[in-house]
């Protein structure tokens, strides 16, 4: 069933009142691949009476209180992505189109959700429940962050919102404890993955640099944001503290990882892989063209590209399903409508990272002084696409499955540090590839891709010598697709005409896949925008900040002149 978004919904249930109300910046879309839906979904099974409000209108209070006012705590989630990079680009233009709303007109998506739909709430409730954040939007601004939008330093979204607490991460198990401690009037400031406002710091946590002195000191900023990066596993993080005006940011340590049959009843509840018919009836959301027949393996990512959220929303380790259950939701799949025997994808930030993980870091957390990658692959992180591989060919082999699609990208650099890479690859190649493959190097010159985090153009040149090789030997005609940045930190025009120069020569192509640098909140890249410097060495960096500078950088690249023309004004 669908999670109720209308009243006459939650009285054929038999409902008087709701326990939690779900507001989301994306339409809804009952999905796994949806925030909202999953955490709705979880609390029902639980018992909780739960209803949706999608996109609600800021102008009247015809949405917002149309189911009433819960009796535990009003859920706010700015949707699948943040709000500001939902609607804008990365030079700033106000996007058209949002794949999450109603007929893809970029309409109904406010700008900073997270704090106008609080606002929302308690404009017409005034002294409401608790209003609790989440989603990527709260997450990634969840301490004193950099927004590119105003070019300055903001408070931890909690304070702007003025929200009571603010649920970060994966939140399934922490959002199932906060309304159980609200529901039995419990204190819930101690659970886990968690934040909120307090007069006093609690005992044993750290104390970062306050806001006062982050905003105006890049020094103190740095050293904030390193300490708030390597406090982000469950295993060996500890609490934190942010001062703010006269209170503090208090940031307990994350949620515990679900464990793998947590996570496969997560996946097992009863989603409608479809848009509320509500919404439906103003439009068809685009999303849900590849969301529908795609199939999420596992969560979480330990490439730690420094330009990527990832890692610190949904952690740095794998926890992956069982085969069971990812075989279970595509023979469900086969009697969805409209299903026509095409798997779009089974994969996730990295379709090849499913099935291992590092025993270390499994028994006492992420490693503190390196990354799982990079500079190359650690030796502890024992790569094996064996139980991949098996997983892919039990899945071809359910009845009514025509092709199942690899489109979630692959990292190269894993395929050469496990024996059977070459294996997968072949497998991939044959069977799993539709047309074309995409692959995420970012960029070709080493002093750029050192600052991203990323390998260096040797595995590449590798990886796609291995595809063109296992293509012509299938018998196939299909080719690599390579995602690039643009104005990274670190970047110069003269850096992208090697880019240019490379793709053309050593890639034979010119790239579409180029888009310019966005610095999101919370990310080490964002960080080298913000200080001009690297936060490693304290080496002194070239930040292409101009918009005209940025657009050039990416024209280099593609050819494409109508980028250069539409800021011809600026």
């Amino acid at each position: 069933m669908f999670i109720p978004t209308t009243v006459e919904e939650v009285k054929n249930l038999g409902w008087e009142r709701l326990d939690v109300i779900l507001i989301s910046g994306d339409s809804y879309i009952d999905s796994p691949f949806i925030g909202a839906a999953v955490i709705g979904k979880v609390l029902l099974k639980a018992g909780y009476r739960v209803g949706i409000i999608a996109q609600p209108d800021l102008h009247s209070p015809v949405d917002i209180m149309r189911l009433g006012e819960p009796s535990l705590f009003w859920g706010v989630t700015a949707g699948s992505i943040d709000s500001m990079i939902s609607n804008y680009t990365a030079t700033l233009k106000k996007r058209k189109s949002d794949d999450y709303t109603p007929g893809g007109t970029n309409t109904r998506r406010p700008d900073r959700a997270t704090i106008s739909y609080s606002n929302l709430i308690r404009r017409y409730y005034k002294d409401t429940v608790p209003i609790v954040l989440g989603g990527i939007e709260a997450s990634l601004r969840r301490i004193a962050h950099y927004d590119y939008w105003t070019d300055k330093i903001r408070k931890p979204v909690l304070f702007d919102a003025k929200a009571d607490y603010l649920v970060y991460g994966m939140g399934e198990r922490t959002v199932l404890d906060l309304a159980a401690g609200l529901k039995n009037g419990r204190d819930v400031r101690s659970l886990r993955g968690i934040c909120y406002a307090s007069t006093e710091i609690p005992a044993g946590y750290m104390e970062l640099p306050p806001f006062q002195e982050a905003a105006v000191d890049q020094e103190a900023f740095t050293q904030m944001f390193h300490q708030f990066y390597r406090n982000n596993d469950p295993l060996n993080a500890i609490g934190l503290a942010q001062k703010v005006d006269r209170r503090y940011l208090v940031q307990n340590p994350p949620s515990l990882s679900l464990s793998q049959a947590e996570l496969d009843d997560v996946y097992a509840l009863p989603y409608e892989h479809a848009q509320h018919p509500y919404y439906e009836k103003q439009g068809k959301v685009k999303a849900l063209e590849t969301i529908r027949f795609s199939v999420s393996t596992h969560r979480g990512c330990y490439g730690e590209c420094n330009f990527c959220a990832i890692a610190i929303h949904e952690g740095r380790t794998i926890q992956w399903r069982s085969p069971d259950s990812i075989a279970a939701e595509v023979e469900g799949m086969v009697n969805r409508p409209g299903f026509k025997g095409y798997v779009l994808d089974v994969g996730g930030p990295t379709a090849n990272m499913y099935g291992y993980e590092c025993e270390k870091k499994l028994k006492s957390g992420s490693c503190k002084d390196k990354r799982c990658l990079y500079p190359q692959v650690c030796n502890q992180l024992h790569v094996d696409h064996g139980p991949l591989l098996k997983l892919m060919q039990r899945l071809e082999r359910i009845p009514g499955i025509k092709k199942v699609q690899v489109s979630s990208g692959v990292r190269y650099d894993l395929l050469q540090a496990d024996p059977k890479g070459d294996e997968y690859l072949a497998e991939v190649v044959e069977k799993h590839v539709s047309g074309q493959m995409k692959v995420a190097p970012e960029h070709t010159e080493e002093h750029v891709l050192k600052l991203m985090g990323k390998p260096g153009t040797q595995s590449l040149l590798r990886f796609k010598a291995d595809f063109e090789r296992l293509t012509r030997k299938a018998g196939k005609e299909q080719y690599l697709t390579y995602y690039l940045i643009a104005a990274h930190p670190g970047c110069t025009m003269k850096d992208m005409q090697n880019v240019h120069r490379f793709t053309r020569e050593r890639l034979k192509l010119t790239p579409e896949q180029v888009q310019v640098f966005t610095p999101s909140p919370s990310t080490y890249s964002t960080l080298m925008y913000y200080t001009e410097k690297d936060p490693f060495t304290g080496e002194k960096l070239f930040v292409e900040k101009g918009l005209k500078g940025k657009e050039s950088q990416k024209v280099i690249v593609t050819g494409k002149t109508e980028y250069r023309r539409s800021h011809k004004n600026n």
